[in-house]
């Protein structure tokens, strides 16, 4: 890639796969290749550690409408894509019923090599995200941001919890497709890094204690992008309606700037509370309470949204966002996270979770 303008951004979103009549998943290699043709050039598909997902990467977004635009061209060509071999898209953390023994693994070389090393977990993932990257090119400040985002993870994890249920099972858990990811050794929240000499310094000793081949085997939730000039978001599940989708990458992108202006808009926080707000996030979502980075101590998740957006205010309005993504983020607060709906529907219909299922993959396509 040539040179990168600052705060750019671009978006990953991972896709399950089910069979277009009975929702259950479905391991299909083969909707990944007539998922890349009908992008034309506007994104990328690419396999996924399991056959049962494919992932699509916007191309670089200078706007939200122009984000917007492109997830619509990725989500109609991945759904394109699926339906040639029998499948349709579902986006969100996890899919409500599907089982471990469903999953296969992508047989590449990377895969192959996280197999050897990590054993059955990396036939076992199952978990769907939303990663967003945001241009930064000078490699200091970006390690300086992301050490001072890690506080605000919390709730923007909070926002998006999409896995309440797994192997058809209620977990409890808004995102347990945080706690499922947290087998692996390198992933959550990493700890202060200081500058990008610290962050090598981190990475060199990981290598040699045999945990990671390199960087591209960090799974935080938050890093530096080994392949491009961007600080990378991992925190959030998919998120089933595309205006979660444009609101996390639009608040993302609105912290990153924020924090590169004006770095006391975060304040410190031991690791070890870092860690703790993460998992209340996680476990309860919107509906109960979170902890609030300013005063350490907890209010209702909806209550630190308004914080972050209020802190967040001045860097919106600058850039002209500020009205789509209050009214964004007031709308979500409203209906609740996909975690809460998922839940309702269950109830709703007497437990039925294909039609829970069947109701994230009409969600997906805003059908």
């Amino acid at each position: 890639m040539g040179p990168v303008p600052a705060f750019t951004l671009g978006v990953e979103e991972e896709y399950h796969l089910v069979d277009a009549d009975t929702y259950a998943l479905r391991a299909e290699p083969a909707a990944v290749k007539p998922t890349q043709d009908l992008l034309r050039g506007s994104g990328e598909a690419t396999a996924e550690l399991s056959t049962t997902q494919v992932e699509i990467s916007t191309p670089i977004c200078s706007t939200l409408s122009e984000l917007r635009g492109r997830l619509i061209t990725a989500r109609r060509a991945a759904a394109g894509g699926a339906g040639q071999v029998g499948c349709r898209i579902l986006s969100a953390g996890s899919h409500p019923f599907g089982r471990v023994s469903d999953l296969r693994l992508t047989l590449t070389e990377r895969y192959l090599t996280l197999l050897e090393q990590w054993g059955v977990l990396a036939v076992q993932q199952g978990i769907a995200g939303c990663h967003v990257h945001v241009a930064i090119p000078d490699p200091d400040t970006a390690i300086g941001i992301l050490d001072r985002s890690r506080p605000w993870l919390a709730p923007l994890l909070a926002l998006t919890g999409s896995s309440p249920f797994w192997e058809g099972i209620d977990t409890r858990y808004a995102s347990f497709r945080t706690v499922w990811f947290g087998r692996w050794a390198m992933t959550g929240p990493p700890d202060p890094l200081g500058d990008r000499a610290g962050y090598d310094a981190v990475v060199a000793q990981l290598v040699r204690a045999g945990v990671i081949d390199d960087e591209t085997f960090l799974y935080w939730d938050v890093r530096p992008s080994a392949r491009y000039p961007t600080l990378e978001f991992r925190i959030a599940d998919a998120s089933p309606r595309l205006d979660d989708a444009v609101l996390h990458a639009g608040l993302v992108r609105s912290l990153v700037r924020s924090l590169a202006a004006h770095p006391a808009l975060s304040p410190e926080m031991r690791p070890e509370l870092v860690r703790a707000a993460r998992w209340r996030a996680a476990r309860y979502g919107l509906d109960e309470q979170v902890l609030d980075p300013m005063t350490r101590g907890l209010r209702p998740a909806a209550d630190v949204v308004r914080r972050l957006l209020a802190l967040l205010r001045p860097d919106l309005e600058k850039h002209g966002e500020w009205d789509e993504i209050s009214t964004l983020a007031g709308a979500a607060l409203a209906r609740g996270s996909s975690a809460r709906r998922q839940r309702h529907q269950m109830e709703q219909t007497g437990g039925d979770l294909v039609a829970v299922t069947a109701g994230l993959v009409r969600e997906t396509l805003g059908e």
